[in-house]
């Protein structure tokens, strides 16, 4: 669409502005324009003030033929006419047909007129069918820009600034980070904003602002109560029922508050990164298309180091996963991951850990991995004096399918005990070949693992619980 198509549109729908703004919080949008009539939009559930005054709406039935969605709209009337004018030619038709007959009979007529009138049918069916299709597709294509079929107008006319507040969702938008990996030494990242404009107003704003928070936040005011200690004095215990229940209203509406704080907080223009989670764009055009519009904010390079890893007591597919410091704080977990022109994952995860970010790039589809526990026949269990000693483990079988070497780090196991009562110890970790483990704590065990070419290994892992022969463990 042309910029002065566009432009066109904004005017009609009183969208153009001189000193226009717009803010998008996770919970609201802000709105600020002058207009130039009354017309706001396709729009439902916005709220107008002119100078801090509300201002009453109404909807009108008139619409601006130059205006995109109003062509859209009438487009979308005319074929629903299209299909109500079929229907009444079907039931014409089909009330002709069931007039009295004549009394004479000519086979020849009567198989010419039957012939014609199956014809005539079975082109309305079409034709219906074809009108009523396309209809559907038209309003799903209305329902994607507008929430409204109704145009929305202001009844009194605002000579200064108009604010308007539209609902959450008509105008949303969330950060996308796209990750391209060469050498698995550096790491280029472009952060996006992906913004979607579906309230039935096409905004124009000189400055557009994006916040990764609500506009409406509970803060329970808090304030320093003295810790008092003072002699106990033992006094009845009362009831005060209604008191309660109160308390327990009050208890309720307080959680309430906070969990609807909680969900509210999970050629194009340039953006640029403000602060974290906040943004902001100058000289936006928004149509309402329902179409998200993909907005550059930076891009920026990182030292990487990537491994190969696995947890076999999880998942038993490895994965990759690349480490770096980020140059911005990261404000969403889903990425797209590239290396040059190729796409590796199209849904990735990432997430903060041990002071740097993993991303978790692809599987492993090469290095195969089982596990078992060791068959019960090789387990056991023996009572030295009033302990019990129960020997119990797993197998790992790991398998190379590639023609080349992998090496990857596998983290697994062994039970860990929060009491003295039970006692908890790694006995041994065999193989063919040395394996290079460490014992951390809480029984994790970090194995340095390099399978050569279409290798197999087999890893038992033996470990030992203790504990009182009157006590009954779980693990």
């Amino acid at each position: 669409m042309k910029l002065t198509t566009s432009l066109s549109a904004l005017l009609l729908s009183g969208g153009l502005s001189y000193a226009s703004s717009l803010s998008v919080y996770q919970d609201n949008t802000f709105y600020n324009f002058t207009p130039n009539n009354n017309v706001i939009g396709f729009a439902q559930g916005v709220k107008a003030k002119c100078e801090g005054t509300t201002m009453p709406l109404s909807f009108i039935s008139s619409c601006p033929s130059n205006d995109r969605l109003c062509q859209l709209l009438t487009s979308l009337k005319d074929s629903e006419q299209k299909v109500q004018v079929v229907k009444a030619n079907a039931k014409v038709l089909a009330q002709l047909i069931s007039l009295p007959q004549p009394t004479t009979f000519d086979a020849n007529l009567w198989i010419e007129s039957a012939k014609r009138i199956g014809e005539e049918q079975a082109k309305l069916l079409i034709n219906e069918k074809r009108l009523t299709e396309e209809v559907q597709i038209k309003q799903r294509k209305f329902r994607k820009q507008a929430p409204s079929k109704q145009l929305l107008q202001t009844d009194t006319t605002c000579n200064k600034e108009v604010e308007l507040t539209i609902p959450y969702g008509h105008v949303s938008f969330s950060t996308e980070y796209e990750a391209n990996i060469e050498d698995e030494k550096e790491i280029t990242v472009t952060q996006y904003l992906s913004i979607t404009n579906r309230s039935g107003i096409d905004i124009d704003a000189e400055t557009a602002m994006f916040y990764y928070r609500s506009s409406n936040q509970y803060v329970h005011p808090v304030h320093f109560i003295p810790w008092i200690v003072s002699k106990y004095v033992s006094t009845p215990k009362r009831v005060y029922k209604q008191a309660m229940a109160k308390k327990t209203r009050m208890d309720m509406v307080m959680m309430a508050e906070e969990r609807v704080s909680e969900s509210m907080i999970a050629s194009a223009p340039v953006a640029s990164y403000e602060d974290a989670r906040e943004y902001k764009i100058k000289n936006l055009i928004l149509l309402s298309t329902g179409i998200p519009l993909d907005v550059e904010v930076v891009k920026w390079k990182a030292a990487l180091s990537c491994e190969v890893r696995a947890y076999p007591y999880e998942n038993t597919r490895a994965f990759h996963v690349c480490s770096f410091d980020p140059t911005y704080q990261i404000d969403s977990n889903k990425w797209k991951v590239k290396s040059s022109n190729e796409m590796i994952n199209d849904n990735a995860i990432g997430e903060y850990r041990d002071g740097k970010y993993d991303l978790y790039t692809k599987v492993e589809e090469d290095i195969h991995i089982g596990r078992k526990p060791i068959v019960n026949k090789e387990r056991e269990t023996g009572i030295f004096g009033g302990t019990v000693r129960k020997k119990d483990g797993f197998t790992l079988t790991l398998t190379n399918k590639s023609d080349k070497v992998k090496t990857f780090t596998l983290i697994d196991r062994i039970p860990t005990s929060t009491t003295e009562e039970i006692k908890s110890k790694l006995l041994s970790i065999n193989s063919e070949k040395k394996v290079n483990y460490k014992m951390l704590k809480d029984g994790q065990i970090e194995m340095k693992l390099t399978l050569e070419a279409h290798e197999n290994k087999k890893i038992d892992v033996l470990f030992e619980i203790s504990y009182d022969k009157n006590l009954k463990v779980n693990y």
